[in-house]
Protein backbone atom coordinates (compact mmCIF):
# COMPACT_ATOMS: atom_id res chain seq x y z
CA UNK A 1 0.00 0.00 0.00
CA UNK A 2 1.40 3.39 -0.76
CA UNK A 3 0.19 6.73 -0.09
CA UNK A 4 0.73 9.89 -1.92
CA UNK A 5 -0.71 13.02 -0.22
CA UNK A 6 -3.06 15.01 -2.70
CA UNK A 7 -1.37 18.60 -3.84
CA UNK A 8 -3.86 21.41 -2.09
CA UNK A 9 -5.84 22.78 -4.41
CA UNK A 10 -7.86 25.78 -4.69
CA UNK A 11 -11.21 24.39 -4.12
CA UNK A 12 -12.13 22.53 -1.29
CA UNK A 13 -12.66 18.84 -1.27
CA UNK A 14 -16.23 17.09 0.35
CA UNK A 15 -15.75 14.77 2.82
CA UNK A 16 -16.79 11.91 0.82
CA UNK A 17 -13.49 12.04 -1.25
CA UNK A 18 -10.64 10.64 -0.51
CA UNK A 19 -7.78 13.31 0.06
CA UNK A 20 -4.38 10.88 -1.05
CA UNK A 21 -3.81 9.72 -4.62
CA UNK A 22 -4.46 5.60 -5.55
CA UNK A 23 -3.74 3.68 -2.55
CA UNK A 24 -4.34 0.10 -3.19
CA UNK A 25 -2.71 -0.87 -6.39
CA UNK A 26 -3.04 -4.65 -6.00
CA UNK A 27 -7.24 -3.59 -5.31
CA UNK A 28 -7.25 -1.30 -8.26
CA UNK A 29 -5.45 -3.94 -10.33
CA UNK A 30 -7.94 -6.73 -9.34
CA UNK A 31 -10.88 -4.65 -9.86
CA UNK A 32 -9.30 -3.66 -13.59
CA UNK A 33 -9.07 -7.57 -14.56
CA UNK A 34 -12.88 -7.82 -13.06
CA UNK A 35 -13.88 -5.34 -15.35
CA UNK A 36 -16.37 -6.22 -18.22
CA UNK A 37 -15.78 -5.16 -21.72
CA UNK A 38 -17.36 -2.07 -22.54
CA UNK A 39 -19.46 -3.30 -25.03
CA UNK A 40 -21.00 -5.48 -22.15
CA UNK A 41 -21.48 -2.65 -20.19
CA UNK A 42 -23.31 -1.13 -23.00
CA UNK A 43 -26.05 -3.77 -23.00
CA UNK A 44 -26.07 -3.85 -19.64
CA UNK A 45 -26.74 -0.17 -19.26
CA UNK A 46 -29.63 -0.53 -22.27
CA UNK A 47 -31.05 -3.39 -20.17
CA UNK A 48 -31.26 -1.13 -17.11
CA UNK A 49 -32.14 1.65 -19.24
CA UNK A 50 -35.27 -0.25 -20.37
CA UNK A 51 -36.28 -1.45 -16.99
CA UNK A 52 -36.35 2.88 -15.69
CA UNK A 53 -39.59 3.45 -17.06
CA UNK A 54 -42.23 2.73 -14.47
CA UNK A 55 -44.77 1.47 -17.35
CA UNK A 56 -42.40 -1.12 -18.87
CA UNK A 57 -41.82 -2.20 -14.89
CA UNK A 58 -45.48 -2.88 -14.80
CA UNK A 59 -45.48 -5.17 -17.72
CA UNK A 60 -42.64 -6.78 -16.69
CA UNK A 61 -44.13 -7.27 -13.78
CA UNK A 62 -46.89 -8.82 -14.82
CA UNK A 63 -45.20 -10.90 -17.29
CA UNK A 64 -42.82 -12.75 -14.74
CA UNK A 65 -46.31 -14.76 -13.98
CA UNK A 66 -47.37 -15.19 -16.79
CA UNK A 67 -47.79 -14.50 -20.68
CA UNK A 68 -50.18 -12.22 -21.77
CA UNK A 69 -51.61 -11.02 -25.30
CA UNK A 70 -50.90 -7.44 -25.90
CA UNK A 71 -54.61 -6.83 -25.30
CA UNK A 72 -54.77 -7.56 -22.16
CA UNK A 73 -51.45 -6.24 -21.32
CA UNK A 74 -53.52 -3.04 -22.85
CA UNK A 75 -56.37 -3.53 -20.70
CA UNK A 76 -54.08 -4.32 -17.38
CA UNK A 77 -52.26 -1.07 -17.66
CA UNK A 78 -55.23 1.21 -18.92
CA UNK A 79 -53.01 2.32 -22.06
CA UNK A 80 -53.75 1.89 -25.97
CA UNK A 81 -52.72 -1.43 -27.50
CA UNK A 82 -50.48 1.09 -30.10
CA UNK A 83 -48.67 2.44 -26.49
CA UNK A 84 -48.11 -1.15 -25.51
CA UNK A 85 -46.95 -2.00 -28.51
CA UNK A 86 -43.96 0.76 -28.28
CA UNK A 87 -43.32 -0.01 -25.11
CA UNK A 88 -43.06 -3.42 -25.58
CA UNK A 89 -40.65 -3.11 -28.42
CA UNK A 90 -38.07 -1.11 -26.34
CA UNK A 91 -38.25 -3.88 -24.01
CA UNK A 92 -37.45 -6.92 -26.76
CA UNK A 93 -35.03 -4.63 -28.43
CA UNK A 94 -33.03 -4.76 -24.45
CA UNK A 95 -33.69 -8.73 -24.85
CA UNK A 96 -36.41 -8.54 -21.89
CA UNK A 97 -39.26 -10.33 -23.23
CA UNK A 98 -40.57 -12.58 -26.28
CA UNK A 99 -43.52 -12.71 -28.45
CA UNK A 100 -45.20 -15.63 -30.14
CA UNK A 101 -47.91 -15.42 -32.89
CA UNK A 102 -51.33 -17.54 -32.11
CA UNK A 103 -53.32 -16.57 -35.47
CA UNK A 104 -54.49 -12.93 -34.79
CA UNK A 105 -53.12 -12.45 -31.26
CA UNK A 106 -49.56 -11.95 -30.37
CA UNK A 107 -48.33 -12.98 -26.85
CA UNK A 108 -45.53 -12.05 -24.66
CA UNK A 109 -43.52 -13.51 -21.98
CA UNK A 110 -39.90 -12.76 -20.56
CA UNK A 111 -37.08 -13.98 -22.27
CA UNK A 112 -35.82 -16.06 -19.86
CA UNK A 113 -35.76 -16.66 -16.47
CA UNK A 114 -32.61 -14.43 -15.60
CA UNK A 115 -35.24 -11.37 -15.95
CA UNK A 116 -37.88 -12.90 -13.60
CA UNK A 117 -35.08 -13.45 -10.73
CA UNK A 118 -33.73 -9.65 -11.57
CA UNK A 119 -37.43 -8.22 -11.21
CA UNK A 120 -38.01 -10.81 -8.19
CA UNK A 121 -34.95 -9.01 -6.61
CA UNK A 122 -35.15 -5.42 -7.25
CA UNK A 123 -38.96 -6.14 -5.91
CA UNK A 124 -38.06 -7.26 -2.41
CA UNK A 125 -35.26 -4.44 -2.29
CA UNK A 126 -37.66 -1.89 -3.24
CA UNK A 127 -39.96 -3.17 -0.69
CA UNK A 128 -37.25 -3.37 2.42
Amino acid sequence: MTATARKPSNSAKPADVCQIECVHRDAVARAARALKPESTLQRLGEFYKALGDPTRLKIITALVREELCVCDIACLTGMSESAISHQLRVLRAARLVKYRRQGRIVYYSLADSHVADIIEQGLRHAEE
